[in-house]
């Protein structure tokens, strides 16, 4: 979804590139492996394809509810785990380390209660905590290693049968380096399934711990069960996941064990987990108003969220400015209303009106360094305020934003509306430095530098760009 706005509601953060980068040899082999990293049945090759990301305080504030309790119970620091919501309407969820997990939209969109998508989580969490991509990667070192002695001996049976004129001993070198690729194709397969059975353990064991039902986990492999029925029968052992219908008996026998089982959402929860989707739904098909409108034709309270962003996109903030203000009259301590409003009338031109719901937002989400530097957009936009208090906003947002390159620009913007220019050149540089531009953040940094005080935090960030360099990966 391209939005060019960066203070738009719903945006995309910049592309990230993951590239699994095989040994040249053995290319071919490796290349297969790299697809072995997602919940699912093979739905994407995200480790070898641009990922879409996008920011939204609201979604990224469900989710932290729904995995505190989980990375608690798995005894993983929440603040070592980035969360990261991928735009893709399929539903999967994946890790690349032991640092980072994705979710596409789509998981949330087709997942109906909490406990369905907090399953997958306790599931992806269970890899990171099983330390599973380290180990496949050490897996398929090792298989690197048996392929490329495999090539060598199947090699020399080639070129031996060539020079005595034996086609027979050329024919079985060419078998053998066919077939020992499948075996160690298989091997690494197997390994694969028994990781995805060791995590589905431990997310039920997780869910249990944290006192949650693992019946929402069980509903979503069913969901993939269902999916793969009639499709053509294949090999079971060419398979990276365990074979559905094998995977859901051993699954429920663990799942119906636990006395949680039963357990049920709280109904707030749910309400904002609807409410998300409602969001999430308008935004993702924002150029079919129609289709929106037939999924959310009731008048409860997440229908009224998503016609009023139908409304917005279709004829602007007058158009919307009614439905906002009812649910606004509907949940008057829900921010994230507050948030919507004051987003509309930054897209609209209008920031200065914006200032005061965005505060309003801020106010009952004060640890929500997203909105904070919505806030500081608008203060500095409309000038209703002064870059004295911007500074104090962005502060306290760019604790968690700390790689926020709109923060640092808006933060240049506010220090040298105060004449303070060294401040400004510093966060320039880490502007540019989070963009990407690297000549441009040192070339920032070193001016910055020259006019701050030796040994002050400022002088020592600005040392730090300046000594930053680029290691290129090598293949």
């Amino acid at each position: 979804m391209v939005v060019s706005n960066a203070s738009a509601r719903f945006r995309r953060a910049p592309e990230l590139k993951f590239q699994f980068v095989p040994r040249r040899t053995l290319s071919r082999l490796t290349v297969a492996f790299a697809a072995l990293i997602s919940i699912a049945v093979p739905v994407t090759q995200a480790l070898a394809q641009e990922l879409s990301l996008i920011r939204d305080a609201e979604t990224e504030a469900l989710i932290a509810d729904y995995t505190m309790p989980i990375f608690r119970a798995a005894g993983v620091a929440s603040n070592n785990i980035k969360v990261h919501l991928v735009n893709d309407t399929s539903f999967n969820a994946f890790v690349v380390d032991g640092r980072n997990m994705f979710i596409n939209t789509g998981a949330i969109l087709l997942s109906e209660t909490p406990n369905q998508l907090i399953g997958v989580i306790a599931h992806e969490t269970g890899h990171i905590k099983g330390g599973h991509i380290a180990g496949l990667r050490q897996q398929i070192a090792k298989m690197q290693t048996a392929a490329l002695m495999l090539q060598v001996l199947s090699l020399g049976a080639v070129v031996g049968g060539a020079a005595t004129g034996s086609s027979d001993t050329a024919q079985a070198g060419t078998a053998m380096m066919f077939g020992g690729q499948q075996v160690l194709m298989r091997s690494i397969l197997s390994y694969r399934r028994a990781q995805e059975s060791s995590a589905d353990q431990a997310g039920v064991d997780y869910l249990t711990k944290s006192h949650q039902s693992p019946a929402g986990m069980l509903k979503t492999f069913r969901y993939f069960a269902d999916q793969s029925v009639g499709t053509l029968k294949v090999d079971p052992y060419i398979q990276s996941h365990p074979v559905p219908m094998d995977r859901i008996a051993q699954l429920q026998e663990i799942a119906e064990r636990s006395p949680y089982f039963n357990e049920k959402d709280p109904a707030q929860l749910q309400m904002r987990h609807d409410l998300v989707r409602a969001k999430i739904y308008a935004y993702t098909y924002k150029n079919n108003p129609q289709r929106i409108l037939r999924q959310y034709s009731d008048n409860g309270l997440p229908a009224r969220y998503a016609r009023a962003i139908v409304k917005f996109h279709g004829g602007g903030y007058q158009a919307a400015a009614p439905a906002l203000d009812e649910l606004i009259s509907a949940d008057p301590k829900n921010p994230w209303f507050y948030e919507l409003k004051g987003t509309f009338l930054m897209e609209s031109g209008n920031a200065k009106d914006a200032v005061s719901p965005l505060r309003r937002a801020v106010s009952l989400v004060p640890r929500s360094g997203f909105m904070r530097i919505e806030l500081a957009q608008a203060i500095l936009e409309s000038g209703s305020g002064t870059a004295d208090e911007a500074l104090q906003v962005l502060r306290i947002g760019l604790v968690d934003e700390d790689q926020s390159y709109l923060g640092y620009r808006l933060q240049s913007q506010a220090y040298g509306k105060l004449k303070r220019y060294p401040e400004a050149d510093l966060s320039a540089a880490l502007a540019s430095f989070h963009q990407g531009d690297v000549k441009n953040a040192q070339m920032l940094a070193e001016r910055a530098k020259n006019g701050l005080p030796q040994g002050t935090p400022g002088w020592v960030k600005a040392e730090d760009i300046l000594n930053f360099k680029i290691e290129k990966v090598r293949g």
